[in-house]
């Protein structure tokens, strides 16, 4: 399961961390013909030769650069200004498919009671690493149906607040639950709702309101998600 771990660790590197809006712009203006689509699986190849460190599985990881490759051509092929939305949940579901399907086909999944310190450490970088800039990429695809402009005219914030906010938030809630201190969870929770309030108390607009919330309960819901699947995992 080790491996399987690294190779998800090295796609949420790649497509999340390493890969500018630059970049993806270019992409989907020029498709195909983008430099940045080639940059960006070669970054992805280098990444598992990196996590992997094993040259004995050059099939495994061949077929998976190769993969990545292809599904992203689709995406870029098919997708429309309309549809960018549910290519991006397409995309990802068929990156993660892919990456189970060759581990499952090159591998066998036994691993020693040696792996399994080694493992959770892995496992655990792995769910944090998740609850940062990925998550916030996620809920911004699922927003992006929104235009939160209109909702919030005349009203201005920090630059990204609102996304490190919500990286710092899922962090705490992942820590706490994975330490079994749900209360601390709750306290959360009521912490930022006794913050919000005033805000959602001042603004007239009910569309902001359900915005708010809806945000707010997505965050929360997918850091304690992933802790649970972390405790049962580890």
């Amino acid at each position: 399961m080790i491996l399987l771990l690294k190779l998800i660790l090295a796609h949420l590197i790649g497509d999340f961390i390493l890969q500018p809006k630059s970049w993806v712009k270019s992409k989907e203006k020029r498709k195909l013909k983008s430099p940045k689509l080639y940059l960006h699986v070669a970054i992805h190849m280098a990444l598992l030769l990196v996590f992997v460190w094993d040259i004995s599985y050059w099939p495994l990881l061949l077929t998976l650069t190769f993969l990545h490759l292809i599904i992203d051509a689709i995406k870029l092929i098919f997708q429309t200004k309309k549809s960018k939305r549910q290519w991006f949940f397409i995309d990802q579901i068929l990156h993660i498919v892919s990456i189970f399907l060759t581990y499952y086909l090159y591998t066998n999944t036994t691993f020693t009671i040696f792996e399994i310190p080694t493992e959770s450490a892995l496992l655990l970088l792995t769910c944090l690493l998740f609850l940062t800039k990925p998550v916030s990429i996620i809920m911004q695809a699922i927003f992006s149906k929104w235009n939160i402009e209109k909702l919030t005219k005349g009203n201005e914030s920090l630059k990204d607040a609102g996304q490190y906010i919500g990286i710092l938030e899922r962090l705490l809630v992942f820590i706490f639950i994975i330490m079994n201190h749900w209360e601390a969870v709750g306290f959360l929770i009521t912490a930022k709702s006794v913050f919000r309030f005033g805000d959602l108390k001042e603004s007239k607009h009910r569309k902001l309101t359900e915005y708010i919330l809806i945000g707010t309960l997505i965050s929360f819901g997918i850091a304690i998600i992933t802790g649970i699947t972390f405790q049962i995992l580890a």
